[in-house]
C-alpha cells in the first residue's frame, strides 16, 4: 500500500521550524480572531526606552498609530527605526515603557510567536521567500491552517482557500507568475510575493522595512498603489528613506532622531521643520 502523499505544508515544516522565514512572515501561526481596538488605536507606545550597555537606542519614545492608518517612519541611520520594529515584534524587550496592540494586548509580556499570532506581520528589507517553490505554493504555505502532521497528511485546498490565494495574487499583481518558481522572480516581484505571504495571515498591523529599496520606477509606483489600497483594511507602518515614495503614500509622517520622535505631521509639515532640515533632510 502506497503511503499517503505529503502536503507541501508538512514537507516544509522542518524548514519553518528551523526559523527560516518564520520571523518575516509568521508561518505556522494562526492569528487570534479579532482585535479589541475600540478606541481607534492599533498601536500605542508610551515612554519606550531601550538601552544597550548604557546607550539608549530608543529614548522615552511615544507613538500612536490608528486603526487603518498608513504611517511612514523616517530618520537618519541610527535613529532607532529598526529597534522600534524589534520592540513591536517582541525581538527586543524595552528597558521601560508600555507597548499595547489594540486596547488589551501588552506586547511587552508576549513572545514573538504570540505577537505574530495576534496579528502583527513584519517584512524585512531583503525579501524572504522559498525560491524553489512556485509563487502559488509560497502563498499556500502562508495560509492560516493547521500544520500538524495528521492534518497535513490529508490536507487538500478548499475552494475558499484557493479563492483566497487567487485574491492575493491579484492584489500583488502576480497572477501571471503563479506557476513560476519564486527564485526566477525579479527583486521587486519577490518583494510583492513576501507581502502577499504576509497578507495570507490576515495581519492587523504590517511593519514594512524599506519596501522599495532596489525596485524599478514602475515597481515603486505599483507598491505605492498597493499600500494605499491596503490601508484601511490593514494598518501599515512603513520605514523608508525614499522621500518621493513617502510623499506618494503618507498622510502622516513620524521623524525619529537619536531614538526620539523629532517631529510628526504631514510630509510638508516635517519637511518645513527646522530641526528635521538640520538633522535629516539637509539644507
Amino acid at each position: 500500500m502506497r503511503p499517503a502523499p505529503i502536503h507541501p505544508h508538512c514537507m516544509l515544516e522542518p524548514i519553518i521550524d528551523a526559523g527560516q522565514g518564520r520571523e518575516a512572515i509568521g508561518l505556522g501561526h494562526v492569528a487570534a480572531p479579532g482585535l479589541d481596538a475600540r478606541h481607534g488605536t492599533v498601536l500605542t507606545l508610551e515612554d519606550i526606552t531601550v538601552s544597550f550597555d548604557g546607550f539608549k537606542a530608543i529614548d522615552a519614545l511615544d507613538l500612536y498609530i490608528g486603526v487603518g492608518e498608513l504611517r511612514c517612519i523616517i530618520g537618519p541611520n541610527g535613529a532607532g527605526k529598526t529597534t522600534l520594529m524589534d520592540v513591536i515584534t517582541g525581538k527586543t524587550r524595552p528597558t521601560r515603557g508600555k507597548a499595547w496592540f489594540g486596547d488589551t494586548l501588552d506586547l511587552t509580556r508576549m513572545s514573538e510567536v504570540q505577537i505574530a499570532q495576534a496579528g502583527i506581520g513584519r517584512k524585512f528589507q531583503k525579501p524572504t521567500v522559498f525560491e524553489a517553490l512556485t509563487v502559488f505554493d509560497n502563498l499556500e504555505l502562508a495560509l492560516k491552517t493547521d500544520k500538524s502532521v495528521w492534518a497535513c497528511l490529508g490536507a487538500r485546498l478548499s475552494e475558499e482557500q484557493r479563492g483566497r490565494i487567487d485574491d492575493v495574487l491579484g492584489t500583488i499583481g502576480l497572477q501571471a507568475a503563479r506557476g513560476r518558481a519564486a527564485g526566477l522572480l525579479s527583486h521587486g516581484q519577490k518583494q510583492f510575493l513576501e507581502i502577499g505571504m504576509l497578507l495570507m495571515q490576515d495581519p492587523q498591523l504590517l511593519l514594512l522595512d524599506e519596501p522599495v529599496a532596489g525596485m524599478t520606477d514602475a515597481e515603486t509606483e505599483f507598491t505605492a498603489e498597493l499600500f494605499k489600497r491596503l490601508a484601511g483594511k490593514h494598518s501599515l507602518m512603513v520605514v523608508e528613506h525614499d522621500m518621493g515614495f513617502v510623499g506618494s503614500i503618507a498622510d502622516h509622517v513620524t521623524v525619529l532622531h537619536q531614538g526620539r520622535v523629532l517631529a510628526e505631521g504631514s510630509l510638508q509639515q516635517v519637511q518645513a521643520d527646522e530641526r528635521v532640515i538640520e538633522v535629516y533632510l539637509g539644507r
